[in-house]
């Protein structure tokens, strides 16, 4: 079983930078994409970014050249650097895994998600 769970949320001012963690995120028979994705109230969830085994990234429009992805097998954590933070990255952040199908991962284990608000 995959159990994942968040770290590093807070609160912090616009143009700031903060560094969530999704531990136990490791590839494995079950798993060979990951991603972070995140919910403000009243909003539906949206994807944020996507990492392959492969290193294969991707990212939100809203985020790209802010935000990076990365993930390390050896410990095993997913990781989300957040810079250039602004009031509307203001959200509940969810880590995810599971298996690429195609163009699609299916993403099957989820954390618990961890709180970001950041302030104007």
């Amino acid at each position: 079983q995959v159990q994942l769970v968040e770290s590093g949320g807070g609160s912090v001012q616009a143009g700031g930078s903060l560094r969530l963690s999704c531990a136990g995120s490791a590839y494995r028979y079950s798993v060979s994409c990951m991603g972070w994705f995140r919910q403000a109230p009243g909003n539906e969830r949206e994807g944020v970014a996507t990492i392959d085994r492969d290193g294969t990234t991707s990212y939100a429009d809203s985020v790209k050249g802010r935000f990076t992805i990365s993930q390390d097998n050896a410990e095993p954590t997913l990781y989300l650097q957040m810079n250039a933070l602004k009031p509307e990255d203001t959200a509940m952040y969810y880590c995810a895994s599971g298996l690429r199908y195609s163009s699609t991962c299916g993403y099957n284990y989820w954390g618990q998600g961890t709180q970001v608000t950041v302030s104007s």
